[in-house]
């Protein structure tokens, strides 16, 4: 009875991510050959790629239509931006860059259909903060749709899709025939006021979504989906980010739903970039061999003020995953997570204190990172295999783990000691089955006692407008 009750939840939660079920961004739609849609900014300017020459045959290639309607919209930067429209059809393209002050809006029966061509897919440098590709060595295939140094930039509609077609991709991964990193659908570098909302990203080579030294990000009704044995299709990725908020979203990947990271050993030592402030509600997750939310492992320039609520993951590897290792340096700390409902994983908590990737052999074996203040509370999971894995490093142990008011429902075939910790310090209150002598106890009146910030972030404030499109 129960799994059939959790397979109604997954229906009902699949759903509301193609009809928009209650997000704000999701109302976009077609009056009296208008569109209207809510947004961060709306436009002085319009225009459809078909203006451009594009043909949407799922055949004839249109990256220059794209790129030469972006630079042509981008005069209009100073006059109240521009709106390229992609209407309903197969739009062929490779990578194309993005501008500022722009829109790209996606008509619900629209793809943008990624180039198979790897001539289409430039080659740049590895980022700063990692110095090192993370397929291969040496640089990296450019992503689908890129930009740095922009200000305000939207990829919006009526949850139209944007298709990798990454299995040429995860076939040359696996064997081993890639010279560069694999492309990823969306990558914004060094960029502030940033919004992408009910939009479809599908089968990307690697990476979903990927803003990257940039603030002030609106991730909101976005679905993504990918084979559950893809490699690294990790959904969304904000890298050494402030100001970042992730709401309403649904993720189906082979590999970790949101993955927070900020920099990889020496190299995001020294960038030193934080990622801080970030805000995930309302996820959805199915992942069956990576996390629901995972932070690191890259944390090298540190991750703080992390705040999630309202996460369902069904069949997933872990709820909430800490990677980490000597030689990264760097710190994990005040996250807070309340109200997880799960079902089906192999561990509800995981942190690893012994994650080994490297970017190279340069990484200081003396770089030892710091985890502390890490909070959960109010979780409802099932059929899980272990309650926790939690590994510090000895002689750093991680500190300030505080789990409230959990219950874990044990699989028939569970491990028989549910908890295994070293090297961590913490308190529990109302969690069964009970936890490991490293986290003892607090006693039931304590159940309220992990924390949970009130106040708001500086992303909470912003106030999307009514826009609207006059249909050609």
């Amino acid at each position: 009875m129960r799994e059939m009750i959790w397979l109604l939840v997954v229906v009902v939660l699949m759903g509301v991510a193609s009809m928009g079920g209650g997000v704000e961004g999701r109302k976009g739609k077609a009056l009296e050959g208008s569109l209207e849609y809510t947004a961060i900014n709306c436009r002085g300017h319009s225009a459809s790629i078909t203006e451009f020459g594009g043909v949407g045959d799922g055949k004839t290639l249109n990256t220059r239509a794209f790129q030469e309607a972006v630079n042509k919209l981008s005069q209009y930067g100073s006059d109240g931006g521009a709106q390229l429209y992609v209407p309903a059809g197969q739009w062929l393209t490779g990578s194309f860059n993005l501008t500022s002050h722009f829109t790209l809006f996606l008509h619900k029966d629209a793809t943008i259909l990624a180039s198979q061509d790897i001539n289409q897919w430039p080659v740049i440098d590895p980022l700063p903060s990692y110095g090192h590709g993370r397929d291969a060595a040496g640089g990296r295939y450019i992503s689908l749709l890129f930009g740095t140094n922009l200000t305000d930039v939207i990829i919006t509609g009526d949850n139209g899709t944007i298709d990798g077609q990454g299995l040429l991709w995860w076939q040359k991964f696996h064997g081993k025939k890639l010279k560069y990193t694999r492309p990823y659908l969306f990558e914004i570098m060094y960029s502030d006021t940033i919004q992408i909302s009910n939009v479809t990203f599908l089968n990307s080579p690697s990476w979903n979504v990927h803003p990257v030294y940039s603030s002030n990000i609106l991730l909101q009704g976005i679905t993504i989906l990918a084979p559950i044995r893809s490699p690294n299709t990790d959904g969304i990725n904000p890298d050494s980010c402030s100001n970042t908020r992730i709401e309403d979203t649904y993720i189906v990947s082979g590999d970790d739903c949101v993955a927070v990271k900020s920099g990889w050993d020496e190299y995001g030592i020294s960038y030193g970039m934080p990622t801080e402030h970030l805000i995930i509600r309302r996820l959805t997750c199915i992942s069956p061999y990576s996390a629901a939310i995972a932070l690191g492992s890259e944390m090298s320039g540190g991750i703080s003020d992390v705040r999630a609520e309202d996460i369902v993951a069904i069949n997933t590897e872990s709820a909430v995953r800490i990677k980490t290792g000597v030689g990264r340096g760097g710190y994990v700390k005040d996250i807070y997570v309340k109200g997880m409902t799960l079902h089906t994983m192999k561990w509800v908590f995981w942190i690893t204190g012994n994650y080994g990737s490297h970017a190279d052999t340069h990484w200081d074996p003396k770089a030892i990172p710091v985890i502390q203040n890490i909070n959960y509370q109010n979780v409802v999971a099932e059929n899980v295999t272990m309650a926790a894995r939690l590994e510090g490093i000895s002689g750093d142990s991680f500190t300030g783990i505080c789990i409230s008011n959990a219950t874990i429902g044990m699989r028939v075939k569970a491990k028989k000691v549910p908890w295994t910790c070293t090297d961590i310090e913490g308190v529990t209150s109302g969690v069964v089955p009970k936890a490991c002598d490293l986290l003892p106890d607090q006693g039931i009146e304590k159940i309220g006692m992990c924390t949970f910030p009130q106040e708001k972030l500086e992303i909470d404030n912003i106030e999307l407008k009514k826009c609207s499109y006059v249909m050609p």
